[in-house]
């Protein structure tokens, strides 16, 4: 354990007694012990956050506000190297009044060797819309510095990044940016090759989608690049692909086809995780008439192929996230009940033909949403934001085997 980190309690089963962490004191544990809430930082309400696991340590990006309503939102980044169960001293990134993230519009965070980037949105002129931010770090996040927009030759509004760090030690982000000359959103790409100091200049990757919804980075063993995100006609999710490390992209063809026509908002992306035996799985959702829902779907072929959609949660099964170790996979989502919105998951052990039943995960009665969710060696970890009224926002952290 490095001598940077603070015990916060013990690693959580979802199967056993969770515990509090106290937010002045994160060494007391302050019963009663009925949630494994984890906010080992000087924030009072938890705004947004992202997690990513690199080699068995879990990296974290949290957006907030302190206790001092005067001071702005600001940004703090921290590890555990077991799974939850320890968490370094937290270290503020940046502290932004332009800050802009929420959830499903998350800020965001990538990890390769003692290299991390941060990015998020601020604001613009527009609600919600605004050019991205950047922070770099080569010390293993004690310190940070800033760096250009990735999107600095798209100038206007950059909204729903998202970031990830190959294996070569390039950073690759994507975003949703201004109207095209059609007068729609379009999914642009930059890439990093210098850890995050500068970014080369940006691609159009789809220049019609859906201006809403998250888009979602996976990258395979053999470094193959995937972004999944809501295309434009029809609604449903797409699947596009690069090869040569963002040099070049292919369309791979829809995640569900489930023909969706709709002109609208639905504010919901989607999961995509790529197992060490090649295993592509994601989890989507449609409003299509019929067959409105959230799904599980699963392709050998490196996502030309998908099998047929598999249905998961109830009826107001909402904002997804997947994560898969070689045949066992994990899907988390949100779900409305009567007193509240609810966190739940359900494990799969043969690469996605049969599923568990769902498990309950978060506080009942209060209001959880947008889970995340990552494969380590040790097993998988869940974090999601909940409260309760107008209470503000904590940090939930849970093991989830």
């Amino acid at each position: 354990m490095c001598r940077f980190c603070i015990t916060i309690g013990l690693v959580i089963s979802v199967l056993t007694l969770p515990l509090y962490v106290s937010l002045n004191n994160p060494r007391n544990l302050v019963p009663p012990f009925t949630s494994s809430i984890i906010p080992a930082l000087s924030l009072q309400s938890i705004s947004s956050f992202d997690v990513v696991s690199i080699n068995g340590r879990v990296h974290v990006l949290v957006a907030g506000k302190s206790n001092n309503s005067n001071n702005p939102p600001s940004l703090h980044y921290l590890f555990s190297d077991d799974l939850g169960g320890h968490w370094s001293l937290p270290v503020e990134v940046a502290s932004d009044a332009n800050l802009t993230a929420s959830r499903g519009n998350d800020v965001q965070i990538a990890a390769v060797n003692n290299n991390l980037v941060a990015l998020w949105q601020t604001q613009g002129e527009l609600p919600n819309m605004g050019p991205i931010a950047s922070r770099f770090s080569h010390d293993g996040g004690k310190t940070w510095h800033p760096s250009p927009n990735p999107a600095i030759d798209n100038n206007g509004d950059q909204s729903h990044i998202d970031l990830i760090a190959d294996n070569k030690g390039y950073f690759h982000a994507v975003w949703l940016a201004d109207p095209e000359e059609n007068g729609y959103q379009s999914l642009r790409y930059a890439r990093s090759v210098d850890g995050g100091e500068h970014w080369q200049a940006s691609l159009t990757l789809d220049d019609s989608t859906c201006s809403c919804c998250w888009n979602t980075l996976a990258l395979s063993s053999t470094n193959v690049l995937s972004v999944l995100y809501r295309d434009m006609v029809p609604r449903d999710m797409a699947l596009i692909q690069s090869f040569d490390q963002g040099s070049t992209w292919q369309r791979a063809g829809v995640v569900g086809d489930f023909k969706w026509q709709f002109d609208g908002c639905p504010h919901n992306g989607g999961g995509l995780a790529i197992a060490g035996d090649g295993a592509y799985y994601a989890s989507v959702w449609t409003g299509q008439a019929g067959l409105a829902g959230l799904y599980t779907l699963s392709s050998a072929n490196q996502g030309k192929i998908w099998d047929e959609p598999k249905v998961r949660g109830g009826k107001t099964a909402n904002h997804s996230d997947i994560a898969a170790i070689s045949q066992r996979v994990v899907m988390v989502w949100d779900e409305r009940e009567p007193d509240g919105m609810a966190v739940f998951f359900a494990i799969s052990n043969n690469g996605g033909q049969t599923w568990s039943t769902p498990v309950h995960l978060s506080t009942t009665g209060k209001f959880a949403t947008h889970p995340r969710v990552v494969s380590t060696p040790q097993g998988f970890l869940s974090m999601w934001t909940e409260k309760q009224g107008n209470q503000a926002a904590l940090w939930v952290v849970k093991k989830l085997d």
